[in-house]
């Protein structure tokens, strides 16, 4: 047999083939994955990062349950066109705290890493009740019962709890006041909002959704878009890169 022809052994021979393809894999994960124990960490922490305030983190869950990363990635790649359209690359820091993160791939709508701050709170509970309303050519199905929808305080606690399990550091307090704090951000009148805010120094207190009686999914959903790559000082970033 030729060498040309010794392909040919894995061709007829699946057994051979899962093999050859099981070595190869492991040999390439350990090329990426082993030098990273020796790294005193794979992530450059930057200035500003925090973790998700209780109402974020439910605002996440929400983005999560109704799909939204399926159409929109959080990640700006570090090309022209991409730099152009939504601003500077995304920093793997901004991503430390995400469990899971959102980075995607596929694009039906724009990348989101960006978005806060972009769009007024009326913008966003508009184009989430009634995507057309706003942006007459978009296909992005419309979630007006969020408005309705009273936002889950029961079991917060738990998951900033199973949070810091995985690494984010979120303290005592922030634990044992979650549901306290999750009102307390879309409620600027409330007598706990600076206790809140000594918890949480740069967040963004306000009712999102609205309407001050109550707290709802759309105020959760509205208060993570509007924190959505806003934390970095990404004029830093920009200047440095000038002085090169």
């Amino acid at each position: 047999m030729s060498l040309w022809n010794k392909h040919e052994i894995f061709e007829k021979h699946s057994l051979i083939l899962v093999i050859g393809i099981l070595i190869v894999v492991s040999i390439g994960g350990l090329v990426e994955i082993a030098p990273l124990f020796y790294l005193k960490s794979t992530i450059e922490k930057v200035e500003g990062m925090r973790p998700y305030t209780p109402l974020e983190l439910a605002g996440r869950n929400i983005y999560i349950r109704e799909g939204c990363y399926l159409c929109h990635s959080q990640m700006v790649r570090p090309m022209r066109d991409e730099l152009e359209r939504y601003g500077h690359f995304s920093l793997a820091a901004e991503s430390m705290y995400d469990h899971p993160f959102q980075w995607g791939s596929k694009r039906t709508g724009p990348d989101l890493a960006r978005v806060g701050g972009k769009y007024s709170d009326e913008w966003h509970r508009d184009h989430l009740a009634d995507p057309r309303s706003v942006v007459p050519e978009s296909i992005m199905p419309g979630y007006p019962f969020l408005l309705e929808a009273k936002v889950e305080t029961r079991g917060i606690g738990d998951h900033l709890k199973a949070n810091r399990a995985v690494g984010v550091p979120y303290d005592d307090a922030q634990v044992s006041e979650a549901a306290s704090d999750m009102i307390a951000q879309a409620s600027p009148d409330s007598a706990a909002v600076d206790a809140f805010l000594e918890r949480y120094p740069n967040a963004i207190v306000r009712d999102f959704d609205g309407d001050p009686s109550k707290v709802t999914e759309m105020d959760a959903l509205v208060a993570y878009l509007q924190m959505l790559g806003t934390l970095v000082d990404f004029s830093i970033y920009d200047n440095k890169a000038n002085l090169r």
